[in-house]
């Protein structure tokens, strides 16, 4: 999302940086060169410490360096008139960039991709002293938010969170996520190679693609492969394959569950170059997207867009009133099954792996609805007009998340 903004931006002649660290999205081992203009964008890679996304407390320490390392950047190469935009991962950069941004004479911008510490609190990290820490850094963000010039939601219920917070809904704006329908297009079975490669052409394929972490259910994706493999029959018309593609801890536990019950219709592969976007996001005949009921308006599954593009049908598992289940409403471009119902989920695969027309048609219509409503130009032109209206300045600065994916 940053890289698709930061280059939109920069073609229409605005002056962006970006402030990240040196690591690579998927491995704490890359690290990338401390400065570097991409596309015309200026890019600034900090230092920070590689312990990795695998373990939260040394994550921790990760996400304290980049702060102590943004702050100096911040202070060092902000001026008078910037638009100091901050993303949310690492969470609570709002916090930081606030006082930056008033000291400089800049204008802060929060661009919320999740909520925190509401998430924290939700499952259950920290304990009873960690509920009066995330009070006390609640109490700071929302006055941050308060503060800032425009604050970009990504999602209705997100927006509705933030007006109960206080905020003022002329400082509220909503921008979803988004795909590059140029980029990411749907590619035919018979076309595709990493399907053939991966040994998949004969089967219908559930994928999964990108970050499976602690906001996710596994245990239903488990319970429903275990169903569908102990009752596979002969009426099925064709045979069922899960894909997995990225990383996460939800990931990690997911492959040892998989060893254990010895699942044997489940294949993982690593995340795959941008450039294969098209092929890897194609390579499933539908795609998985799930998130606990509890996380609405926190967290708003991206994903859903890239699927969307690609000409897929999305299986959504959670709220039946959530963002993304009002979107496959919307559209009539898939299923919505309830959090935690294996038996439901199970279902609706074999409906869509025994109905290929009805899967082809809702993948259709999620590629129409993403053309329509969700493309990258459309976002990146409302970013433009909230940045003119705001500030009236030719350039940005935009702070990043820890890892730097896709720039």
């Amino acid at each position: 999302m940053l890289s698709d903004l930061a280059f939109g931006l920069a073609e229409r002649n605005v002056q962006v940086t970006v402030i990240t660290s040196r690591l690579a999205y998927a491995t704490n081992a890359a690290e990338n060169a401390s400065f570097e203009t991409i596309k015309g964008v200026d890019v600034h890679r900090i230092w920070t410490t590689r312990f990795g996304r695998s373990h939260l407390a040394r994550r921790s320490i990760d996400y304290l360096t980049f702060y102590v390392s943004v702050v100096a950047t911040l202070l060092r190469i902000a001026s008078r008139g910037d638009a100091i935009v901050a993303m949310t991962d690492p969470p609570m950069l709002s916090i930081l960039a606030a006082p930056v941004a008033k000291l400089r004479g800049a204008i802060l911008m929060t661009w919320l991709q999740d909520m925190f510490p509401e998430i924290a609190e939700v499952l259950g990290i920290g304990g009873r002293l960690g509920k009066f820490f995330f009070s006390a850094l609640r109490n700071l963000r929302d006055i941050s938010l308060r503060n800032a010039g425009a604050n970009i939601a990504i999602g209705e219920l997100m927006a509705r969170r933030l007006t109960h917070a206080h905020i003022a809904s002329s400082r509220i704006h909503i921008i979803s996520n988004w795909a590059d329908t140029n980029e990411v297009t749907p590619v035919s079975t018979g076309n595709n190679k990493l399907r053939s490669r991966w040994n998949l052409a004969d089967h219908f394929v559930v994928g999964y693609s990108g970050n499976l972490g602690r906001a996710h259910d596994i245990e239903i994706l488990l319970n429903a492969i275990a169903e569908i493999e102990a009752g596979a029959t002969r009426t099925d018309s064709r045979s069922i394959r899960w894909l997995f593609i990225g990383g996460g801890h939800g990931l990690d536990n997911m492959k040892k569950e998989v060893a254990r019950r010895n699942l044997h219709s489940v294949l993982f592969r690593p995340y795959q170059p941008r450039e294969q976007l098209s092929q890897s996001l194609s390579v499933a005949d539908a795609h998985l997207v799930t998130l606990k009921p509890e996380l609405e308006g926190l967290i708003v599954p991206s994903k859903f867009y890239g699927i969307a593009a690609a000409g897929r049908p999305t299986i959504f598992i959670g709220a039946e009133n959530g963002e993304i289940a009002h979107l496959l409403d919307r559209h009539q471009c898939g299923l919505t099954i309830p959090d935690g119902d294996s038996t439901a989920l199970a279902q609706a695969v074999r409906l869509l792996a025994n109905n290929p027309t009805r899967a082809h048609e809702m993948g259709r219509r999620a590629r129409t609805a993403c053309a329509t409503y969700y493309s990258k130009t459309a976002a990146i032109d409302a970013w433009a007009r909230i940045l003119r209206e705001n500030s009236g300045i030719e350039s940005s600065l935009i702070p990043e998340t820890l890892p730097n994916y896709g720039t």
